[in-house]
């Protein structure tokens, strides 16, 4: 597909077709202690899109990159979604992108999928989940990225759930949260707890302030943390011609805090700046000082309500640290803890809810820069407060990095990076491959493909 949309084009140019990779051609030495799969997954639509494109709805594909033995296979798949078979059947696109009814044609008006299932992916219980917020997970087989089909927890879960769910390293129980989960366009949001064997244990419901675009939540040892930035949704605001989402910086920030043990009834609120908050790197708390580590922007990329537009200059999003104290609600306070423009921050995951050290981001344009993609990978150090970066140059479009612990013992940030980087002077991506603590000399290792990975989201290691 070509396209002068810059989200259809380059590096996010969607590839039609599916395909399996036995033997890549390996740059460098692969690490033989590096055994397992990287997945990757995002927005590749498998017809011209009809009306406005919006990548956020656009068909889901995973990539699957299995490391063994210093090799590199490869296999891709569109996730079968009720939405893709439809449109796979009928030949061409049948569901508008844009939110606007009158984009989708006539004969599947009013019909109701399981959406796209192109954000992000979990592993949990022996399932490999994809998601995307406004539906509920698809279940894909992780070897050979069949479509299985919904993941409802038994039938236990409402309609929908966060694209980022949490799973705690010492339980596997996984955290998670329905934002708008009765389909009412309120404040509500539903937070959830499956244990280690994928039973849904408890649910509480949470009430909001104001109706917010909430994308991810953090967990700590002891709480759970829900930021309701000022974008906010309103089906009354586009029924009077004006955005479904829309930036309203007089509510500010109000941050919702909850024992992980208690119900709604115990959240206290905390109020902060206007700001928008996508992602969170991690959270923790020792004792009542809770500190949350946030991908801030001062301003969204979303209009006014009235529809007039924010500055885009003011979208670039910074490395940012929250802290509150549980025992005095009221305001909270922010610190910026990088100069370095950067998103999609990530971690050891064996640290999610506790004090850590080692964070990982893309970096290097995006928001409130004048290049859509990103251009290299940042490794911030919270002891010294340095940001080491890798840049991959300027006709190469880096996607979130995905730490890899070298072993189940291994010291907090000893291992290995993992990201798909798409060159545009092959059109094509490869898997890099890094020590993850010298980022900075660039990949121990690359793994080549001859087509594109479009740009996409998120990724997940699932070790072998």
């Amino acid at each position: 597909m070509s396209s002068i949309d810059p989200y259809l084009s380059r590096g996010f140019e969607p590839i039609r077709m599916e395909c399996d990779a036995a033997h890549l051609r390996i740059e460098g030495e692969v690490p033989k202690d590096l055994e397992g799969t990287f997945y990757r997954i995002g927005p590749n639509p498998q017809f011209a899109p009809r009306g406005i494109y919006n990548p956020l709805n656009g068909d889901g594909m995973v990539h699957a990159f299995r490391v063994h033995d210093g090799s590199v296979s490869y296999r891709n798949r569109w996730v079968r979604t009720q939405q893709w078979i439809l449109e796979h059947d009928a030949g061409r696109a049948l569901f508008g992108t844009s939110g606007i009814p009158t984009d989708s044609d006539p004969s599947v008006s009013g019909t109701r999928t399981d959406g796209v299932a192109n954000t992000n992916l979990a592993w949990h219980a022996n399932k490999l989940l994809a998601l995307e917020e406004g539906h509920g997970p698809i279940e894909i087989d992780p070897t050979s990225l069949e479509t299985i089909g919904r993941w409802s927890f038994r039938d236990k879960l409402r309609r929908n759930m966060t694209a980022h769910p949490k799973i705690d390293s010492d339980t596997s129980e996984m955290i998670f949260f329905a934002n708008f989960p009765t389909e009412r366009v309120n404040g509500d949001i539903e937070v959830y707890a499956a244990n280690a064997s994928g039973e849904l244990v408890r649910s509480q419901m949470i009430k909001g302030p104001f109706a917010a675009l909430v994308h991810d939540f953090a967990i700590t040892r002891d709480f759970i943390v829900m930021a309701l930035c000022p974008v906010t949704v309103s089906i009354k605001r586009v029924m009077a011609g004006a955005p479904l989402i829309a930036w309203e910086p007089d509510l500010g920030t109000q941050v919702g805090i909850m024992p992980r043990n208690g119900d709604g009834a115990d959240v206290r609120w905390f109020a902060g700046p206007p700001c928008m908050a996508w992602h969170q790197m991690n959270a923790f708390n020792e004792s009542d000082g809770i500190v949350v580590d946030v991908c801030q922007q001062e301003v969204p990329m979303f209009p006014f309500a009235d529809g007039s537009p924010t500055d885009p200059l003011r979208a670039t999003q910074l490395l940012t640290r929250w802290e509150f104290d549980w025992a005095k609600p009221g305001n909270f306070s922010m610190e910026k803890l990088s100069d370095e423009r950067c998103e999609y921050p990530g971690i050891d995951e064996r640290r999610i809810g506790l004090s850590y050290r080692h964070g990982y981001v893309a970096c290097n344009g995006g928001p409130g820069s004048d290049d859509i993609f990103h251009r290299g990978i940042g490794h911030f150090d919270h002891t010294t407060r340095q940001m080491r970066v890798y840049a991959a140059g300027s006709r190469c479009a880096v996607a979130e990095p995905v730490f890899v612990a070298k072993n189940r013992d291994a010291r907090e940030g000893e291992g290995y990076l993992l990201t798909n980087i798409f060159d545009e002077n092959r059109n094509a991506s490869h898997l890099a491959i890094f020590d993850a603590e010298q980022i900075e000399r660039g990949p121990i290792a690359r793994a080549h493909l001859d087509h594109r990975v479009p740009v996409g989201f998120h990724g997940l290691w699932k070790p072998a």
